[in-house]
């Protein structure tokens, strides 16, 4: 099957989209005021000590504020109920935050490792590195409490924007250990190499981030289906009230707090109209009762009686997804 699975992530749509909103606004606001924060005593310890590594960690708070800022934005926008012109919803605001993020993250590496190929080439030392060290601490402490507030908001609403900004934030804490590696060495050891070489790192980290970020985003603006374990739980669910004898062509996506859902449900044949669609909605209710943020549609065929029909293209991906 096509699904994939991470285990920070809640089953998508597995929270009323009203309160997967909130969920992710609150600790997005938080992010976007941790990010300030950061900013302004990274920038006071960098003036004061010329650290490149200190400058990495700057550059990398500072595109981490722009990603929160971005991120508090779309998934206020996500969450807007769909509309006349939008009638799957807004969701897909999230994965553009995310490549967003990612575009950011990879700039910010670019730049920090320009910097540190030039102070290898330029050796500087140090200056204030307890100073230094003493903000990077707070940074640590700051960071550890923010990603805390993320996970548990990914946890509970499986937000790829949210998932994109705690990326961010994961590669600041690892930068803030590795310049206080970076600054120690140089100050203690006398090896002035450390610096820029703790810079490089955390470019290379960066960079790495940066792609796991778009690739999140890329799953959902390329519909990607939902992973094995949700796929499962909906088949369990739809069969679960006894009227659907199988289901058949399950296709998943999501699309910000929203997933959108759709199958063909094997009934027996010759039922009525009436006795059909109170099934297909006894498994419909039956899904909202786990995934309440599911736009669910159901196609009725009777078993042993239903024709060829649908393109051929979609039929053939429907049978490579249940193999």
């Amino acid at each position: 099957m096509s699904g994939h699975h991470d285990e920070a992530h809640a089953l998508p749509g597995a929270l009323a989209a009203a309160d997967a909103a909130r969920v992710t606004a609150r600790v997005a606001r938080l992010s976007v005021a941790t990010a300030i924060v950061l900013m302004s005593i990274k920038a006071w310890a960098w003036i004061a000590s010329d650290s490149v590594a200190m400058l990495s960690s700057l550059a990398d708070s500072g595109l981490d504020g722009i990603a929160s800022l971005f991120t508090l934005l779309a998934v206020t926008y996500a969450a807007q109920p769909p509309d006349a012109e939008h009638r799957h919803g807004h969701g897909k605001a999230e994965a553009f935050a995310a490549m967003m993020q990612a575009l950011l993250v990879g700039v910010s590496a670019t730049l920090v490792a320009l910097e540190a190929i030039d102070r290898f080439r330029n050796p500087q030392p140090i200056a204030q590195s307890g100073l230094a060290l003493g903000v990077m601490i707070v940074s640590i402490l700051l960071t550890l409490a923010l990603l805390w507030a993320q996970t548990r908001a990914i946890r509970q609403t499986g937000s790829v924007a949210t998932h994109g900004d705690r990326a961010h934030y994961a590669a600041d804490l690892a930068a803030n250990l590795a310049v206080i590696g970076g600054i120690g060495a140089a100050t203690l050891l006398g090896l002035r190499w450390a610096d820029p070489a703790v810079g490089l790192g955390v470019a290379a980290w960066l960079a790495w981030s940066a792609l796991d970020v778009a690739r999140g985003g890329f799953d959902q603006l390329l519909d990607r289906e939902l992973p094995d374990e949700a796929r499962a739980r909906i088949r369990e669910l739809a069969l679960s009230t006894g009227g659907l004898l199988d289901i058949h062509g399950l296709r998943t996506r999501a699309s910000g707090p929203y997933v959108h859902v759709q199958f063909h449900a094997e009934l027996p044949p010759h039922l009525s109209l009436v006795e059909a669609h109170r099934m297909m909605v006894a498994a419909e209710k039956a899904i909202h009762s786990q995934f309440p943020a599911a736009d669910v549609l159901i196609h009725p065929d009777p078993r042993g009686e239903a024709e060829p029909h649908g393109s051929r293209l979609f039929a053939e991906a429907d049978h490579e997804g249940a193999a």
